[in-house]
């Protein structure tokens, strides 16, 4: 029997068999001659693929079995399968692909089916592998699909350029676009029923050279994690955050890029402290998910009803707890410190680097000091780590530069390093986690608001604050990523 972890296999023969069809069905051709070809298949394998791979090659099948899990390794590494190949597979499962703005609407649609099921499966395949977001891009000789996995983009599909308009007219249908309207960004939303389950996607336009690139945006509500201890948060800080979540009034702000997690954060938050006896309202730009027993609107800037406005008027609805999906402007700015200083819990997102920063941010709106130490109880800095899969990691000891780099050299933790299987799709990773810069406004802070950052941030390290770097650190150290992910996601 050939030792198909370490055999190499000649092109021709492997030409016998399409990469797709080795994936889909687990066979990988060994060796041909005389009109019969030696394939190697999973132990407990389904006679009829016999049949298949017969038609196929249109040659006599002899087989060799061996475990699934060393047969797709060496499936893998000799047909070279991208991580994203391998996990297109793998995810990939029979299902009905609906949008609900065509079921009810009946819209008409004049392009050709394979339009409409290329849409459908490039969305349902993005769907099925954890996609956050899929981004269709028109170039002078090419059309692009990516999809962004675990944080990190991956391109998936090159359609044929002359299906770039159909496309991307299929799409704007779908959202209830303007497919007239080229010259112009559009947003909108489709409603997809995957199952049982109901998943909205946010799609944006954008004219480019080449035409409308699109980007959509998958909130899946079956992902969202509204469970605060599996967030990511260091069982001392949880604690510290649940503790100030349930003060009766105040300002609590998250802080991040886009993409961070700072929704889910928040609305973790909400979740928790939700209950009959009080009232929460949130104002967002726009709804991501909808959440039971707590009343969501949403800005609509072309009607004057912006994040200022639309604060001004929850304020007459007698809340206990506001959130305001982000300060953009002094004017929000203010309104929402005034409301954290007479009995409402508020809370909100920026977009600063760091939990300090969050501080001169408010200054620089035209918030005075005073107020802002009064006002704000914390803050919450945050990044998403890529998490280690626990089927391949390996333990892996830092150079001595990379100890330097890191500030390590007093540290005698072991580390670890992404290896990939098929239990990851050759990646080493699996799903993501939050790690987190917690900065409580407590009495020996309040001090230094209106000073400095650095010296706001030297007096909040005295009193034990640990950077995004330093936590992202500890979740290295506990296994749960690698120094990789630590540098490229946060700042010494």
């Amino acid at each position: 029997m050939v030792d198909i972890t370490a055999v190499e296999i000649a092109p021709e023969i492997l030409k016998l068999i399409p990469k797709e069809t080795a994936l889909e069905l687990s066979v990988l051709p060994l060796s041909a001659e005389n009109g019969s070809i030696v394939v190697a298949l999973p132990e407990k394998y389904d006679r009829q693929i016999l049949s298949d791979i017969a038609f196929l090659t249109g040659k006599k099948i002899n087989v060799q079995t061996y475990p699934l899990e060393i047969l797709t390794s060496a499936i893998q590494r000799l047909y070279e399968v991208s991580s994203v190949d391998a996990r297109r597979v793998k995810e990939s499962e029979s299902s009905e692909f609906l949008s609900l703005k065509d079921d009810e609407r009946k819209v008409e649609f004049s392009a050709d089916a394979n339009v409409v099921s290329l849409v459908n499966k490039v969305v349902t395949d993005a769907i099925q592998m954890g996609a956050s977001d899929i981004h269709i891009e028109p170039y002078e000789r090419m059309l692009r699909v990516r999809y962004r996995l675990d944080g990190v983009l991956h391109e998936v599909l090159q359609p044929p350029l002359e299906k770039a308009k159909p496309i991307i007219s299929r799409l704007k249908i779908m959202a209830d676009l303007d497919i007239a309207e080229k010259r112009r960004p559009q947003d909108g939303r489709i409603r997809v029923k995957q199952g049982e389950r109901i998943i909205d996607i946010r799609v944006s336009t954008l004219p480019t050279d080449f035409g409308e690139k699109v980007v959509m945006r998958i909130l899946d509500k079956s992902q969202l994690q509204l469970d605060m201890s599996k967030l990511g948060f260091e069982e001392s800080d949880l604690k510290i955050f649940q503790r100030t979540i349930r003060l009766p009034y105040g300002m609590i702000l998250v802080t991040g890029p886009t993409g961070s997690g700072k929704t889910t954060t928040l609305y973790a938050a909400l979740n928790y402290i939700n209950n009959p006896q009080i009232n929460i309202t949130t104002i967002e730009d726009p709804i991501e998910y909808n959440l039971p027993g707590i009343n969501q609107t949403h800005v609509k800037a072309d009607i004057g009803v912006t994040f200022a406005a639309a604060l001004r008027s929850i304020l007459r609805q007698d809340p206990n707890v506001i959130m305001v999906g982000e300060i953009r402007d002094a004017e929000t700015a203010e309104i929402a410190i005034r409301a954290a200083l007479t009995g409402h819990l508020v809370f909100s997102t920026l977009h600063t680097n760091d939990a300090p920063s969050a501080i001169t941010r408010l200054i620089d709106m035209g918030v005075e000091p005073f107020l802002v130490a009064s006002s704000v109880k914390m803050i919450l800095a945050q990044r998403l780590l890529r998490k280690l899969c626990d089927k391949c990691k390996t333990e892996w000891i830092p150079s001595a530069e990379e100890r330097l780099e890191l500030d390590l050299q007093n540290s005698r933790a072991s580390f670890f390093r992404n290896v990939g299987c098929p239990a990851c799709s050759q990646v080493g990773y699996k799903g993501r986690t939050a790690v987190y810069e917690v900065l409580p406004i407590q009495n020996g802070l309040v001090s230094s608001v209106g000073k400095e950052t650095s010296e706001l941030r030297a007096k909040a390290e005295a009193c034990g604050f640990k950077s995004l770097r330093q936590a992202a650190i500890t979740k290295a150290e506990h296994g749960e990523t690698t120094l990789e992910e630590v540098i490229r996601e946060t700042v010494g």
